[in-house]
């Protein structure tokens, strides 16, 4: 029978979806991210005692004293194992994934209840749902929304979405039919019926159905992990992943807390919420003996309002600790990064959690803040494609990682590599004797259980070794290589070592179990799994203009085999949970690497030469357009270096060319000259110093989208006023190009009368440039060149074949009259300040990827993507 390619298909449909539809993934995770940001942002934000005693309280409030006092004991443990912002990080997740599961499972109960057609229909659904492995939800989860949080809340909905769905269902199936027509024979209407009778009646249905939502999703916590979603989830895996079992045991008891908690809790919510509930809870309370203060359950409102003055005095704690050494580190030379955030993320291999530790610390010292996360290989590489996680150190390529750097070489940097060359290879112990070749494994199959042990089936070394290997040594048929994991793989060789078995696992170089182990690798005289690989960084496409000195320093990173080792092995002895530490302690018994690994750029922490007139203050103003905001917040970061105080002010043209004109203002970088700034500049030249053009020559145009079909040339706009409204969309009613479009061009090619040209600002000019484009309509825009623009949208220049908007111009630097005198350095600087159109370009590009308010820093991002800039714009003379 030939084989039904459904997966293919399940392969296309993927494709189309990310093609199409990025827009709704990014926006459901956009939703479900500032959710659960929220939700952790309130349980992690408080003192943990503090919190623990709020989750007591709440236990006080549905079971009573002894629940409280174990709560608090439970937390307290959680607390005390240094898993506490994991566990609230788990619980967000367990309450966002709930809380939406239970809004759309309890309406979809009802609703099957209400209609056996939906019921029928939906039966098969929830059967697929609950069966199928959950696994398979992350696949499509990382491909969609990426690693992170959103991928396990999705496989969460998905997982524990039946058990609400058809508790609630049967909940009402199950109340009395002949309540039910007696409240219809009443005249109570459907809806009253269903609110009043029914739901009452079903809620302990119900209820343990929320109670099992809850409970599924507590069990999705590891799964969860797996794709980035952090917390005791994470913990675990990295537990399962590197064979530690403490920790293994640690973060499980959490689990384990946070999963009666939660059971315990919700199943005592019914009491409180359920008719029959408060009932069965009186009687109970009514024939208690003994001690009457162990029953005691206090009302909600007393419970109420010692969460409140708990959380009011967690909350106060936080916002007072927050200010603790917030400035200690605020000039420190080092900050290079600014606190902006780069995402980490790495295999649980030695190398890479070696390398991804140390860079890490390097980054922390130099300023930045960081996100780290332990994945597989297949989620690792679909977040660094989507750009949710920023690089990672442990490529080995050509080989190992060829499938994933097949599928997202085009989304992905290769930064260089970084250690190298490794070997792939079969190893045996030592003890195996006879077994020193791969030619020796023939006719050997039964010694090993017809056996490789192997590690993940996605890695490369796999399709190399079932593929290639054990054809050329002809051990197919003998052998089975079984794929499980890297951890799985080591503890099977670590059973084998202790019981003297022989056995057959993949190994590479370098690998810390040479070291743990006496082992043999097996010699491959025909070279099948064919030379050695090297260790690379790899980065998202972009990484590099978004951080341009840490990509710089891993195009440089290297390690010696000496290097690695040593680190590998001190990390070892830290111990898990502490690889940072470890890193430390490393790096102190080298002085220097952190200087040689992450150098400082020219400039940074006073190591930039001052200027003979260092500590003068120049004022500096300009006015929104693109590259004076650009010019100016570079010239203000250059100055500063150079030892000068700077002040900058946006202004509009006039009373900018006044205040230069009066000496209020020092040096402003934006004159258009000779056309657009004319009247400024015949109006104050006499009170005024012109430094030089730094750019040029512009163009001034009236610009069309693209998809404006048969207007190519200002001739064209005539006779098709109708088409645009009888519009041009311009700018700043004092620029100099508005005076010249109505005296001249529109006069020059017939157009008076037919169009009205509408002063607005740049701004809204651009703004309706963009809403014209999202919608398709046609527009004509004032426009100029260079700009942004450009770049971003699809735009058609109109010719100007009579010249009437005259030549280019140049950007002229313009200073006030005395400015020689009294800045005679930076006089010659800007004298000869040049700036080129790429140069110019990808100011604009880093400063508009800023956002407001962070043009300085912007622009200072810029400047160490380009080391030499300050030399070259302001050198210091000996």
């Amino acid at each position: 029978m030939p084989r039904f390619t459904f997966g293919e298909w399940v392969e296309d449909a993927v494709d189309w979806l990310q093609s199409n539809l990025t827009w709704i993934f990014d926006a459901i995770k956009a939703v479900l991210g500032g959710m659960y940001d929220g939700v952790n942002a309130v349980l992690g934000g408080g003192e943990p005692l503090l919190m623990a005693a709020i989750f007591a309280v709440i236990a006080f409030w549905l079971r009573g004293a002894v629940p409280a006092v174990l709560t608090f004991a439970g937390f307290a443990l959680i607390d005390s194992l240094a898993l506490w912002d994991e566990a609230m990080t788990t619980l967000s997740l367990v309450v966002v994934a709930a809380v939406i599961t239970i809004v759309i499972a309890v309406p979809t109960g009802i609703w099957a209840a209400r209609n056996n057609k939906v019921s029928a229909a939906l039966r098969p659904v929830l059967d697929v749902m609950q069966t199928m492995p959950a696994f398979v939800y992350l696949i499509p989860g990382v491909m969609f929304f990426g690693v992170g949080v959103t991928p396990g809340v999705i496989a969460t909905i998905v997982f524990a979405m039946p058990p609400g769905v058809r508790m609630t269902e049967l909940g009402i199936r199950q109340v009395d039919s002949e309540l039910v027509e007696a409240a219809e024979a009443f005249g109570t209407t459907p809806r009253d019926t269903l609110t009043r009778v029914q739901l009452p009646l079903a809620l302990p249905t119900i209820m343990a159905g929320i109670n099992q939502v809850i409970m599924l999703a507590l069990s999705m916590v590891v799964i969860g992990g797996m794709a980035g979603a952090g917390g005791l989830g994470e913990k675990v895996y990295a537990a399962i992943t590197q064979l530690q079992v403490g920790l293994a045991a640690e973060s499980g008891i959490a689990v384990v807390i946070l999963a009666m908690y939660l059971d315990r809790m919700t199943g005592a919510l019914n009491e409180r919420v359920s008719p029959l509930g408060r009932r069965a809870a009186a009687k109970i309370a009514s024939g208690a003996r003994g001690l009457k203060v162990t029953h005691y359950k206090p009302g909600t409102a007393v419970a109420m309002i010692g969460v409140v003055v708990l959380a009011l005095i967690a909350g106060g704690l936080n916002i007072a600790g927050s200010d603790d050494g917030k400035s200690a580190e605020a000039g420190d030379s080092t900050d290079v990064g600014k606190g902006q955030k780069i995402n980490l993320g790495y295999i649980p291999w030695d190398e890479g959690i070696a390398s991804t530790f140390l860079w890490k610390e390097l980054l922390e010292q130099r300023g930045y803040t960081t996100g780290i996360k332990q994945l597989d290989a297949g989620p690792l590489y679909s977040g660094v494609a989507r750009g949710d996680i920023d690089f990672q150190t442990d490529s080995w390529l050509p080989t190992t990682h060829k499938d994933y750097w097949d599928k997202y070489s085009s989304k992905i940097d290769d930064l260089g590599s970084w250690y190298g060359p490794t070997s792939l290879e079969l190893t045996v112990p030592s003890y195996v004797k006879g077994i020193d070749s791969l030619d020796d494994l023939k006719g050997q199959g039964k010694k090993f259980n017809g056996k490789i042990i192997g590690i993940e089936a996605s890695a490369g070394m796999m399709g190399t070794l079932n593929k290639k290997v054990l054809k050329e040594y002809g051990l197919e048929g003998e052998y089975k290589v079984v794929s499980s994991s890297t951890s799985s793989m080591l503890a099977e060789l670590n059973a084998s070592i202790k019981k003297k078995e022989p056995v057959v696992v993949t190994l590479w170089s370098p690998h810390w179990a040479y070291g743990k182990h006496d082992l043999k690798k097996l010699k491959d005289p025909k070279g099948a799994w064919g030379k050695g690989e090297n260790v690379h960084t790899v980065a998202h496409k972009g990484f590099a203009k978004k951080a341009p000195p840490v990509a710089e320093w891993l195009k440089k990173f290297k390690l010696t085999e000496e290097q690695l080792t040593s680190l590998e092995n001190e990390i070892q002895s830290a111990g898990q949970g502490k690889e940072q530490d470890g890193v430390r302690a490393w790096l102190k018994k080298s002085p220097g690497l952190v200087d040689k690994l992450a150098p400082l750029p020219k400039g940074a922490g006073g190591a930039q030469q001052q200027g003979k007139d260092a500590g003068k203050t120049v004022n500096m103003g300009y006015f929104p357009w693109d590259e004076a905001i650009a010019s100016t917040y570079l010239w203000q970061n250059m100055l500063e270096d150079r030892g000068y105080r700077t002040t900058v002010k946006q202004l509009d043209p006039g009373p900018l060319y006044t205040g230069l004109a009066q000496g209020q203002m020092d040096v402003q970088f934006d004159s258009w000259l000779p056309t657009t700034h004319k009247v400024y500049w015949d109006k104050y030249k006499d009170n005024l110093t012109d430094l030089g053009s730094w750019y040029g020559p512009t163009s001034l145009e009236l610009t069309v989208p693209s998809y404006v079909k048969g207007i190519d040339s200002l001739d064209d706009l005539k006779g098709q006023g109708k088409k645009f409204n009888g519009k041009i969309i311009g700018i700043e009613s004092s620029a100099g190009m508005m005076g010249t479009l109505n005296e001249k061009v529109l006069k020059e090619y017939g157009l008076e009368g037919e169009y009205k040209v509408v002063s607005s600002s740049t701004s809204s000019m651009l703004a309706e440039l963009n809403r014209s484009i999202k919608k398709k309509e046609p527009v004509v825009v004032t426009l100029w060149s260079p700009h942004w623009a450009y770049g971003k949208h699809d735009l058609k220049k109109l010719k100007d074949p009579k010249g009437a908007w005259g030549k280019g111009e140049e950007i002229h630097t313009v200073a006030k009259k005395d400015f020689a005198k009294d800045f005679p350095e930076l006089t010659g600087w800007l004298k000869d300040f040049k700036l080129s159109e790429e140069q110019l370009a990808s100011l604009e590009v880093e400063i508009q990827k800023g956002g407001a308010g962070k043009e300085k820093e912007s622009a200072r991002r810029w400047m160490d993507a380009n080391p030499d800039v300050v030399e070259k714009l302001t050198p210091v003379g000996s």
